[in-house]
């Protein structure tokens, strides 16, 4: 057995289910199920129960412990009906759970220790037929249930643990990386855990695969595999360029040195408020901050709101002339929207040019503007018109502190928080998040791919 073998033997090992575990699976899902059942057996239309996801088809890892079941509806059934026959359901078989809402609402909680979703769907015909995006969801287990054997569940399995452990495990909109579908798609494409990362180190984006040759649509995505059950769908479209780039890298890196690492998630230890002011120190630069009460939204509402918000921060920074370095934002209690600066003051006035003079028309009109303001110039600058006039904001306090905040483009949700009021760090006050987010600041200041 090579050293490659024998790592991904023993990471198997690790997180395969054991028979007990399995049993424990089987009982929950078991009693999940009678509950549906019972619970549907009252309501006017005929529903059926099908368990999803990794644990129908043997994938999921140890001790991640979820169970899907949809019930699934006439497929003439009214969408508000659907709805409140769905919740009926949920909270009958799931009395402690709670409310959640993707395209529609459906009921989660806990059975035997295992995490539930009951979500309602419609019983179409086939996956181009869908009515709700979670209509699909069926299909693309009778997909795999019938292409997955025992060696390709362990490879399945394999990638699994490997995109977690490299931080690209998620279709969430938080972690934009590979769903459980769509790890297993790409397993089942390359015959393999290690065919697939031999052939992602090569890969070059935009990458295209069609199991079963639709050929029809076109995506503008880096990553791009036509789902099986539904030719007009990237199964990859959530999947951000970043997190492609990051499986080429740590394929790279475990196909130059095989070991176990990579297939462990792992987290800094957090920084305190002197690390930071250390590190900016060492780099010179400003760091501002913009922070405020995180909005009431469930992560995949929030984080799309926070990454908008902060290209729109970081965007008239950089117009400015304050030449951010790196940005980043983070959330818990607060959000913080981060921007290192290289530039912390500009002059009180700025060059702005005009056309060239021959350009009668827009030359002249570019003059006249400016003959009588309170300007330097109109001069010539070669056979350009050139003014310097006064710089609206020096600093970055004095843009981010005041009214002009709201021209940037925001998340909707984030400017009415930021209407409510918000603090706005600026150098090393930076440093006190450091006692709230002293994870996220520890990975910004010692940044890997």
């Amino acid at each position: 057995m090579s050293d490659f073998e024998g790592v991904l033997a023993r990471v198997a090992d690790r997180v395969t289910p054991d028979s007990a575990e399995r049993e424990r699976l089987r009982a929950a899902v078991d009693d999940l199920t009678d509950r549906v059942r019972d619970a549907a057996a009252d309501l006017p239309v005929e529903t059926r129960v099908v368990q999803v996801g990794s644990t129908a088809r043997g994938t999921w890892l140890a001790d991640d412990r979820d169970i899907d079941l949809f019930v699934c509806f006439p497929p003439d059934l009214d969408r508000a009906e659907l709805e409140r026959y769905g919740l009926a359901v949920g909270r009958a078989a799931l009395p402690d759970g709670r409310e959640e809402y993707a395209e529609h609402p459906y009921v989660t909680g806990e059975v035997r220790g295992f995490d539930v979703d009951l979500v309602p769907c419609y019983d179409v015909a086939d996956a181009a037929a869908i009515q709700s995006a979670v209509d699909r969801t069926p299909f693309h287990d009778a997909y795999l249930r019938e292409r997955l054997d025992d060696d390709l569940t362990r490879d399945v399995r394999l990638f699994k643990a490997f995109l977690t452990g490299i931080g690209a495990y998620g279709s969430d909109l938080r972690t934009r990386g590979f769903s459980g579908y769509l790890s297993e798609l790409l397993v089942l494409e390359y015959g393999g855990f290690v065919p697939l990362v031999r052939a992602a180190a090569d890969w070059h984006p935009p990458v295209r695969l069609d199991p079963e040759d639709h050929g029809t649509a076109t995506f503008d995505d880096p990553l791009v595999v036509i789902d099986p059950t539904d030719p007009e769908r990237n199964v990859a479209a959530v999947c951000s360029s970043e997190n492609v780039a990051r499986l080429q890298h740590y394929a790279r890196d475990l196909l130059s040195d095989p070991r176990e690492d990579p297939f462990v998630p792992s987290e800094p230890a957090p920084v305190d408020p002197a690390d930071v002011r250390a590190h900016l120190d060492r780099r010179g630069t400003t760091p501002v901050a913009v922070v405020f009460e995180t909005p009431d939204l469930v992560d995949d509402q929030l984080y799309p709101q926070l990454r908008k918000s902060l290209g729109g921060i970081a965007g008239e920074l950089d117009r400015r002339g304050f030449a951010p370095v790196r940005s980043a934002t983070f959330a818990a209690g607060r959000a913080v929207l981060l921007v290192e600066l290289a530039v912390d003051e500009l002059p009180s006035v700025q060059r702005h040019g005009g056309p060239p003079v021959h350009v009668r028309e827009h030359a002249t009109g570019f003059y006249e503007a400016y003959a009588d303001a309170d300007v330097y110039g109109p001069f010539l600058d070669g056979d350009r018109y050139v003014v310097e006039r006064d710089r609206e904001f020096t600093t970055p306090r004095a843009l981010l502190g005041g009214d002009a905040i709201f021209d940037v483009a925001l998340g909707a949700h984030v400017e009415t928080a930021l209407a409510e009021g918000y603090d706005l760090l600026v150098d090393d006050a930076v440093a006190d998040l450091a006692d709230e987010f002293g994870v996220e600041l520890a990975r910004y200041f010692a940044p890997e791919p």
